[in-house]
């Protein structure tokens, strides 16, 4: 449900705020998929009472991470 809920909203970010390598459609679907995926470890850490606020950004942060590295693979890629 996140993933569907968010896809559009990341479709508008990226429309909205550019960047100089332009984002394809896997792109906005990968980005989505890890909004769901990260509800889906929040709820799943809810369920044993073990997420806290921190906890939280720093899995975020984790996340955001490792799409930020994704993206500047995907930049620095030789295309002829």
């Amino acid at each position: 449900t996140l993933t569907g809920v968010s896809l559009p909203v990341m479709a508008f970010l990226n429309r909205r705020f550019p960047s100089e390598a332009p984002a394809t459609q896997a792109v906005i679907i990968r980005q989505a998929t890890w909004i769901g995926l990260y509800g889906c470890i929040l709820a799943w850490l809810q369920i044993g009472r073990v997420v806290t606020f921190p906890l939280a950004l720093w899995i975020a942060a984790g996340l955001g991470l490792v799409e930020w590295l994704l993206r500047l693979r995907e930049r620095g890629a030789w295309r002829p």
